[in-house]
């Protein structure tokens, strides 16, 4: 084999792994938009609760004057 070639070899074998690797992070990418979608919803419905637990109480802490270290 001539040296030549056997370059275009290792380049073939590297485009080889490097296309592996990006299939990898792409699908890790896409699970972690997955989770950080589901986390941005449950945060969303955590301030609902709270908005509504605070309604409920008659507790509203911006009308609160603010604590004497200020």
């Amino acid at each position: 084999m001539s040296q030549e070639a056997s370059r275009i070899q290792d380049l073939e074998i590297r485009v080889t792994f490097l296309d592996d690797a990006v299939a990898a992070l792409s699908t890790a990418d896409a699970g972690m938009v997955q989770r950080m979608r589901a986390i941005e919803t449950a945060l969303g419905m955590l301030r609902e609760e709270l908005e509504a637990l605070r309604s409920a109480s008659g507790h509203d802490p911006h009308s609160e004057p603010p604590p004497p270290h200020y």
